[in-house]
């Protein structure tokens, strides 16, 4: 359920409601659910995620039920332009993972990481506490490619619940993630669920992240697309069904003001 402190911050993308906030407000959200004692979960929204959720209804339900939807995409926050919305910029996966292990030192956060290929997460948690010291993990785990039983799944939440995470981190890959973390809302006893998605390989060193002025510049998708094409090819495709719908969004707009 949408927590009603950001409601004044959520706008309209394509029938997805985002919200534009900071790193620091998505942070102290995340605080607020964990004094209250409220589970939720959070996802980054690109504008592949959008174009996906128009056909795929599993996946707007995921997005509708997140406690946030951040803007994680310069696509995103062009529309947010053209559309006339107020906005601070991205937020992205693997740059909330690491302002959030940092910051939540100051309170003792215990961080679970759940996902990628086998051995990713205990590198990624290594590399992390390495970057962060005192940085609190609370476990890992990189579950199999093949679907699991009913009875392994409860196993696999049982595992996370017992390790008391404030902050699970899901990085299976969108739309997987998002799935995933809607299926188990209530049952992974954590403030926050948080689907991250490359942000496991980047920070575990398994794929390089894209230098600091690509980032700036926000076209990291064109970086990942030289060293992993097949890969990203699709989505590019995706993200420019999205930018043409936004622009037509935008063109009805203008020419329904000039006609009043």
């Amino acid at each position: 359920m949408k927590d009603k402190a950001l409601q004044a911050r959520r706008y309209d993308v394509l029938g997805i409601r985002f919200d534009f906030t900071t790193y620091n407000a998505v942070m102290e959200t995340i605080q607020r659910w964990r004094v209250n004692d409220e589970f939720h979960y959070v996802t980054l929204t690109n504008p592949y995620c959008v174009t996906l959720c128009h056909r795929d209804t599993k996946m707007r339900k995921a997005i509708e039920m997140a406690g946030m939807t951040l803007p994680d995409g310069t696509g995103i926050v062009l529309a947010a332009k053209l559309l006339g919305y107020p906005h601070n910029g991205r937020v992205t996966g693997p740059t909330l993972m690491l302002k959030a292990c940092d910051w939540g030192r100051k309170y003792g956060y215990r961080h679970y990481f759940y996902g990628g290929a086998e051995g990713v997460a205990d590198r990624l948690a290594e590399r992390l506490s390495e970057m962060y010291p005192g940085l609190q993990v609370a476990g890992t785990y990189s579950p199999p490619f093949c679907a699991v039983t009913e009875e392994e799944d409860k196993d696999i939440v049982g595992k996370i619940n017992s390790t008391n995470p404030d902050i699970v981190w899901i990085g299976l890959g969108a739309p997987k993630q998002e799935k995933w973390m809607l299926q188990h809302l209530g049952q992974i006893k954590a403030p926050a669920m948080i689907g991250v998605g490359a942000a496991f390989d980047f920070h575990s060193g398994n794929i390089k992240w894209a230098p600091s002025w690509i980032r700036k510049l926000g076209v990291e998708w064109l970086y990942r697309a030289i060293l992993e094409p097949r890969r990203i090819a699709p989505r590019s495709k995706e993200t420019s069904v999205f930018i043409v719908r936004v622009l037509a969004l935008w063109v009805k707009r203008k020419f329904a003001i000039a006609k009043s």
